[in-house]
């Protein structure tokens, strides 16, 4: 063999209904993730890959809606050229069987559910280890059969599973961690995993892909899969990186302080190319103190730059705001107004009050004081 190419990917998620997103971003980002099969299908052509390797979480439930299922299946089998092998994860295991076996009824032949731990030969001198999920929590190791699973000492052998090789949240199956060096133990030429939806490398041959389509700010970037050439059993492979993902989820940390220029700071940090700030999903992490004016000058900034987006979010739990007399005379110098004023200040600094109800006053007074001036 001169070489084994092939595109690695897993956590597509198809069907994920983004509810907590507003209605019209959440549409958008439902279909991006449809959407996200054909950029798959255009990476493999690109890379002349005959092969997409799904290490599981096809789809976000065990129960798709019909027409989230089918079109799935109506794309996938049209790239007939390419032959799909998928896994079930643990957010679309075994279990269910209705999903797979409407799933199986309506893709072409070039799509292959893989329902065993056996090897199975997807092109000559290539063996595929698949490890899919007979249920959500499935208790054991399912890569452990590998290392015994027999192969002509020739060939490829491909391991494909779901799952940590450490505890990803409180979620995870603790029971059922694929121990870090299984490539090795199992004499494998590299490793497809999924469940973890960022890249992450696990040594040599060990590979998290990450999802195609992002879906939240814990992985900064977009979308992406794996490219992946095996040169030689027993070689290490050549991956690359290759971005999918049409939505950029990005965290940024936004140190401000009295004195300082708080908009311009905000502009610096924003994508300067105004066009693409519609895919982009900008999670602002602002931490400091601003004088009220200038908490003023920034909200409005923030206000205007927010249409660009698909979604902008200030967390501003670490941002206070430093009051002083001339502050308050601004809101009124007198009268209901000032008063209200004087005894929001009072709440902000009041050492008895819990943390949340000061920052809750900090707010109304932020929030005044611009009533005010809008005023």
């Amino acid at each position: 063999m001169t070489g084994f190419t092939f595109v690695h990917t897993s956590d597509l998620h198809l069907g994920k209904g983004f509810g907590q997103m507003p209605l019209e971003l959440r549409g958008r980002l439902v279909e991006a993730r449809h959407e996200v099969l054909e950029r798959l299908v255009q990476v493999a052509r690109d890379n002349n890959a005959g092969h997409i390797l799904v290490a599981g979480d096809t789809f976000d439930t065990t129960g798709p809606s019909g027409q989230v299922r089918r079109q799935a299946a109506t794309v996938m089998s049209a790239a007939a050229e390419i032959q799909w092998w998928i896994i079930p994860g643990n957010h679309d295991s075994l279990q269910a069987e209705e999903l797979w076996n409407a799933f199986e009824s309506e893709s072409g032949d070039n799509v292959h559910l893989l329902r065993e731990a056996a090897p199975i030969e997807i092109e000559a001198g290539v063996f595929l280890l698949p490890a899919p999920l007979p249920r959500q929590f499935p208790g054991v190791d399912l890569t452990k059969w590998m290392v015994e699973a027999v192969t002509p000492d020739d060939a490829l052998r491909i391991g494909l599973a779901h799952g940590g090789v450490v505890s990803f949240g409180e979620e995870t199956d603790t029971s059922a961690l694929i121990p870090p060096d299984r490539a090795k133990t199992a004499r494998l030429d590299y490793l497809a995993l999924g469940d973890w939806h960022g890249y992450l490398p696990v040594g040599g041959q060990t590979f998290y892909c990450g999802t195609p389509e992002s879906d939240r700010f814990k992985h900064d970037g977009r979308g992406a899969c794996l490219v992946v050439t095996l040169p030689e059993p027993g070689a290490l492979p050549e991956v690359m990186q290759v971005d999918t993902g049409r939505f950029e989820w990005t965290s940024i940390d936004l140190p401000l302080s009295p004195g300082g220029d708080a908009p311009a700071e905000l502009q610096r940090l924003l994508p300067q190319d105004r066009a693409t700030r519609r895919d982009v999903l900008l999670q602002l992490h602002a931490r400091g103190f601003l004088r009220m004016a200038e908490r003023g000058s920034f909200d409005e900034a923030l206000e205007q730059a927010e249409p660009d987006f698909a979604r902008l979010i200030l967390l501003d739990e670490a941002l206070a705001t430093e009051y002083e007399v001339d502050d308050l005379n601004q809101i009124a110098t007198g009268g209901a107004l000032r008063a209200a004023a004087d005894e929001l200040y009072a709440e902000t600094q009041n050492d008895d009050l819990s943390a949340m109800d000061a920052r809750v006053a900090q707010t109304a007074l932020n929030r005044l004081w611009a009533l005010v001036r809008e005023g």
